[in-house]
């Protein structure tokens, strides 16, 4: 699938770059220069929906029954589904879960960070919270007695082992809690997205479930080691919406105990969303402030039993996109109940990671440079060097790199080196013509260094 196609199919909506407000904490702005450097991280959404392969908590609300319930066949009212959801906390038990190997595979396939979902919307929790017994170490699920049963302690040592720093999901809404979804304050029972009640007039309940939401928050930040950013999702719980979880006063707490703390408040904008995220789109400009496009290796953030994924070439070339555009990409897989990753999946990443062993120099650490992206190249910078990647075109399977080929380009250069030597090049009306000789082994994508 070409990346247009892509982005038309998935206009989420996200933050506009004009209401970002840069952290005032000088060790999260130092945070955010790592994380611009990083520009690759892993993403995974796990939990109790991975066992029936459907979409992720999504189809618990009334309201969202339309869309959600696409792929479930069931007669079921929304309330008798609710139940028979909640009920799998009784049988998850991945116990093929090797937190190891995913780690391992992470990084021979280039990622810098992980992304967890720690809890989505359906405020099931992937770490041994003290807070609520609907988590992965309750005693009524199976996998409680796994040496790996707090999947987040596990899951986070694994990464950092392997030199890849970790980013925390956590749902702001939660509807699982009798302090957002308590049952007799909707009417017929028919839930939203939103609190079943107005936390106007029952402001004690609300200040509850902010009680609640701190607390987890700050467990996860004080009982789990070093995490770079809590990115929060959920954007309807917001101030604007009667929905504030008072988020300054928990990032102020929050960065007591981890000061370099990234916050991602999702389409909130303002102070807490430290960087800008758009989902599983590619923005058609650069954006030239912090962000990080999340984006599934399948059809689906969970995880399908019959799911196809984008092919190694794609997820090449969407990277090289992103970053020339500024950006990060998180790309999402859904492992499986059982605890292991898609064979398939890990398979296109290996790929990925050949080609990132050798062309990484062009993507980590490096920062936009005009004209950004021009046709079939795609632009990066670091130093005194432009690195110019020509994509070759999606249904050109023999990846094709033209022996005389124009790059656009309106700086004056000195040198262009191209598989490890320096080839010939010219002084042409809007950029420079190159000409490449061979032999050179043929790639999805290549990396022309400017000087």
């Amino acid at each position: 699938m070409e990346l247009k196609e892509f982005n038309q199919q998935h206009n989420h909506r996200y933050s506009e770059e004009r209401r970002y407000i840069k952290p005032r904490e000088k060790e999260v702005q130092e945070s955010l220069e790592h994380f611009q450097d990083a520009k690759f991280g892993i993403m995974f959404h796990w939990g109790l929906y991975s066992q029936w392969g459907i979409v992720e908590s999504w189809a618990l609300p009334d309201a969202d029954r339309d869309w959600a319930w696409s792929d479930i066949d069931s007669d079921l009212t929304c309330a008798e589904f609710r139940q028979q959801y909640w009920d799998l906390k009784k049988t998850f038990n991945p116990v093929r879960f090797r937190p190891e190997q995913w780690a391992k595979m992470a990084r021979e396939a280039g990622f810098q960070y992980v992304l967890f979902t720690t809890k989505h919307h359906d405020g099931f929790c992937m770490w041994d919270t003290k807070y609520t017994d609907f988590k992965i170490t309750s005693r009524d699920c199976p996998f409680s007695t796994n040496k790996n049963a707090d999947i987040c302690k596990s899951l986070f040592d694994a990464f950092r082992n392997e030199g890849l720093k970790v980013h925390a999901y956590f749902s702001k809404p939660d509807w699982h809690s009798e302090y957002y979804w308590p049952k007799g304050y909707a009417k017929n029972e028919f839930m939203t997205r939103n609190t079943s009640y107005n936390t106007f007039l029952h402001p004690k309940l609300w200040e509850r479930f902010c009680e609640y939401t701190k607390n987890q928050m700050l467990e996860l930040m004080t009982r789990y080691g070093r995490i770079e950013c809590l990115w929060l999702d959920g954007g309807q719980v917001r101030p604007i919406n009667g929905m504030d979880i008072h988020l300054s006063r928990i990032m102020k707490e929050a960065r007591k105990i981890q000061p370099w703390l990234m916050v991602a408040d999702r389409t909130v904008g303002g102070r807490n969303e430290n960087f800008i995220t758009p989902e599983q789109s590619v923005p058609d400009h650069p954006i030239l402030v912090p962000w990080e496009s999340c984006v599934t290796l399948g059809t689906s953030f969970s995880y399908r039993f019959d799911d196809t994924y984008k092919s190694a070439k794609t997820v090449i070339h969407m990277l090289c996109d992103i970053v020339a555009k500024g950006g990060n990409l998180a790309l999402n897989i859904g492992p499986q109940p059982d605890g292991r990753l898609p064979a398939k999946a890990c398979s296109i990443l290996e790929e990925v990671g050949v080609w990132l062993k050798k062309n990484g120099y062009a993507i980590y650490g490096t920062r936009p440079a005009a004209p950004y992206r021009a046709g079939n190249i795609a632009y990066t910078s670091k130093g005194d060097e432009v690195y110019a990647i020509y994509l070759p075109d999606e249904d050109d399977d023999a990846n094709i790199l033209p022996l005389q080929l124009h790059i656009p380009f309106h700086r004056a250069v000195h040198t262009v080196v191209f598989n490890g030597r320096e080839v010939p090049f010219s002084q042409e009306i809007g950029g420079i013509g190159v000409s490449v000789k061979g032999p050179f082994e043929t790639e999805k994508a290549y990396v022309f260094t400017l000087k």
